[in-house]
C-alpha cells in the first residue's frame, strides 16, 4: 500500500553530545560553572557551549564532546551506534529523558570526572513539533511516522519515526550521524513525512 506524504520537514543531523545536571556541571567543571553559548540550535532555548568532555568507556575514549545546554534535570549522554562500538558498551535507543536502565559511562572534564551508573543512550529518530504544527499535520505526541529521503544515491524510508509534541519545540526531524550518513543527508535538507 503506497504512503501518503503529508508534510515536508528540514532535516537536523544530532551529532555526539551530552547535556548536564547542575551537580555534574559543578563536578566536571567546578563549582558554580555556568555554560558559555556559542550556538543557538534548531529548538528554541538549546544551544551549543564552549564546554567539552571527554567519554571514557571500557574499549577507548571520545574527545571534545561538546556539551549542550541550557543545564537539564538529569545529566545525558547521546552518541551512534558507531560511538557506542568504539567505548564499546551497549546503549539502547531510547527517547529523550528515557534512562533507566540506559549504559553507564565515564565522563571527564577539566575540574573532575563522573561515573554514570545509567545514562548513554542512542537517541530515537524523532520529529519535532509544535501543537500547531501537530493539528495541521494530524498527528499527535508519541504518533509513529516514516520519513522518505528520495533524493540522492542512497535515498531511502526512515520507519519508527516517533513525533515528539511540546510548545517549546521548533518542526525538526533529528537523527544521528550513522542515520544521516546512510541516507548522505545534510542539516537543513528537505525530507517527506509518511503516513
Amino acid at each position: 500500500m503506497d504512503r501518503q506524504i503529508i508534510s515536508k520537514v528540514t532535516v537536523g543531523i544530532s551529532a555526539r553530545h551530552i547535556h548536564l545536571n547542575r551537580e555534574d556541571m559543578d563536578k566536571l567543571f567546578g563549582p558554580g560553572s555556568e555554560l558559555t553559548f556559542v550556538k543557538a540550535l534548531t529548538q528554541p532555548g538549546q544551544f551549543s557551549a564552549e564546554e567539552q568532555v571527554t567519554l571514557v568507556g571500557p574499549k577507548r575514549e571520545i574527545k571534545n564532546v561538546r556539551v549542550l545546554g541550557p543545564l537539564r534535570a538529569q545529566t545525558q549522554v547521546e552518541i551512534s551506534r558507531t560511538d557506542a562500538f568504539s567505548l564499546g558498551i551497549k546503549p539502547p535507543v531510547r527517547d529523550s529523558g528515557d534512562l533507566a536502565n540506559s549504559a553507564p559511562l565515564k565522563v571527564v572534564g577539566p575540574k573532575g570526572e563522573i561515573e554514570l551508573t545509567e545514562g548513554a543512550i542512542i537517541a530515537k529518530r524523532h520529529i519535532h513539533m509544535t501543537p500547531q504544527d501537530s493539528e495541521r499535520l494530524g498527528l499527535k505526541d508519541k504518533d509513529i511516522v516514516s520519513v522518505r529521503v528520495a533524493e540522492g544515491d542512497r535515498a531511502l524510508t526512515f520507519d519508527q519515526v516517533l513525533i515528539r509534541v511540546s510548545d517549546k519545540f521548533a518542526l525538526d526531524f533529528h537523527v544521528d550521524t550513522d542515520e544521516a550518513n546512510a541516507a548522505e543527508i545534510k542539516n537543513g535538507q528537505l525530507v517527506e513525512i509518511l503516513r
